[in-house]
């Protein structure tokens, strides 16, 4: 399986928004850790898809604290937590 190729961009925060609370970065490096890679095949449920990303987010229900994955599945891209996925 071919890995997607990743780009740097750089960038700065031209609205002064702080930077993603350390807990996301931890929430991510422990869903890596887990296995939970980009390109990782997964199953929420019974609906088939793969990891396309994680959530960086910081504020807002669905914050990269609680739902690092990003998953897109046919049913469009959503956030999930650990324990909403499974490998498939």
């Amino acid at each position: 399986m071919e890995r997607p190729r990743l780009i740097l961009v750089q960038g700065g925060r031209r609205n002064g928004a702080p930077a993603p609370a350390p807990c996301i970065g931890h929430a991510i490096s422990s869903a890596i850790h887990a296995g939970f890679r980009i390109g990782r095949p997964v199953r929420i449920g019974q609906v088939d898809g793969n990891i396309v990303g994680y959530n960086i987010g910081h504020f807002g229900l669905f914050s990269g604290r609680d739902y690092p994955l990003l998953v897109r599945t046919r049913y469009g891209i959503t956030k999930c937590s650990l324990s909403e996925v499974a490998a498939a």
